[in-house]
């Protein structure tokens, strides 16, 4: 067989080799059997919360799509309570909502009724099958049962259609979307890596604990007015849809509502932000609800709830207080000018935000520190952007060669 690819156009008669079957068109020596015929289904079975013992003995127990994306265990179990048990490497799926996801048991364990254990036999190669269930993750949705609580059944697990190829081109397909897997795999480890890296670095860099070479200044202790002033810039509510801004807790950044409403808010004065605005929801300030405007949020429309500030270039830098904000002492601080309970009630002062006292470095050391974590991020996004193209990739194979569109050489 050679590397081609086979075009399918959308007419009657089928492309020279191909057969048209229940999973679409594929080659002639290829075959269709239901995944129960070329597997053996274990559906999963819970004991009872009287069998749980929080011991080191026994097995884990795996029970829904959580468990199979995190691959570890929630709970033990003795194993003379055990009722069903999936070994490793087995194929483990989610069969409660949500339904479909799918991994590669790193374990021995016993398996919940939200999981099943997909045990291939000798007529198909486990890793094609594996990358066929990956492949038909998303379509499981439309064979979920249950209004208000989806769920698969075994008969629809074992009367799943597969397309199965002979033995060494299921064995080569395999070998070649592992190659991808791999590769996938590495990048992640390597992203895990550089963030446990770049969380250290920043804690290191922005409380001084490790200084930038060729700074030995004392850092002082200033409060955030001589760094900060505050700049509302009011306008009149425009008369058409606008780009309304919003803030996420948790320093998760500013976050757009385009074509906003005029109608959708009373208020008669709204105010514009502009790139390296400092802006805080002083309503969820407590929640670290603060953020630096970036050039893709200027001109977007803000309440009177969410004041901004300008930075003295001489005494602060945008760039070093995009990473110092996101610091838990910084998030102490917001908490303690946030008075009164929880939710709405805790409204930061403005006047109080002002008198903050922070510790710093000058301004030099500041876009020294802001530049070497810049440089961090960015090795972090070019990994993070190679991850989706690899998994974009690897998309696009399983497509061509599980269906055999494109075969390969034997």
């Amino acid at each position: 067989m050679s590397n081609t690819t086979i075009e399918i156009q959308q007419t009657n008669q089928l492309p020279a080799g191909y057969k048209q079957t229940a999973v679409g068109i594929i080659p002639e020596d290829w075959e269709v059997k239901p995944l129960g015929e070329v597997s053996k289904v274990i559906m999963g079975q819970s004991p009872d919360s009287k069998n749980y013992f929080d011991y080191e003995i026994g097995l884990p127990l795996l029970q829904g799509n959580a468990d199979i994306k995190e691959r570890k265990s929630i709970k033990r179990i003795w194993t003379n309570q055990i009722t069903k048990i999936c070994e490793e490497n087995d194929i483990i799926m989610s069969v409660r909502a949500p339904v479909g996801t799918i991994a590669l048991a790193s374990f021995k364990s016993c398996i919940g009724r939200g999981i099943c254990s997909i045990q291939n036999n000798n007529l198909i190669v486990k890793q094609f099958l594996y990358s066929y269930l990956e492949k038909f993750e998303t379509n499981w949705a439309r064979l979920s049962q249950g209004s208000t609580f989806e769920s698969i059944s075994s008969d629809d697990i074992r009367s799943l259609k597969i397309p199965i190829p002979p033995l060494p081109e299921q064995q080569k397909i395999a070998e070649i979307l592992s190659t991808w897997d791999n590769a996938i795999d590495n990048c992640k480890k390597i992203i895990k890596k550089l963030k446990k890296r770049n969380k250290g670095l920043a804690q290191q860099l922005l409380a001084g604990e490790t200084r930038v070479s060729g700074f030995v200044d004392s850092w002082k202790m200033k409060e955030l007015s001589e760094c900060l002033a505050y700049t509302p810039r009011e306008i009149d509510k425009p008369k058409e849809s606008f780009l309304a801004l919003g803030i996420r807790s948790h320093g998760k950044g500013v976050f757009h509502k385009p074509n906003f409403e005029p109608s959708a808010i009373a208020m008669e004065k709204l105010y514009e932000v502009k790139e390296n605005d400092l802006i805080v929801n002083i309503t969820f300030a407590w929640e670290q609800a603060v953020a630096i405007v970036s050039k893709e949020d200027e001109g977007g429309l803000v309440s009177h709830r969410f004041p901004t500030y300008t930075f003295k270039i001489d005494k602060a830098s945008p760039a070093f207080f995009r990473y110092f904000i996101l610091e838990k002492r910084f998030k102490f601080l917001l908490e303690l000018i946030s008075p009164g309970g929880a939710g709405r009630n805790r409204v930061m002062s403005k006047t109080d935000f002002l008198k903050l006292e922070l510790k710093l470095p000058s301004v030099q050391e500041q876009n020294a520190i802001a530049n070497i974590l810049d440089n961090a991020t960015n090795e972090l996004k070019q990994y993070e952007q190679k991850l989706a193209n690899l998994q974009l990739q690897k998309k696009g194979l399983m497509q061509q060669l599980l269906t055999g569109k494109v075969r390969v050489k034997i």
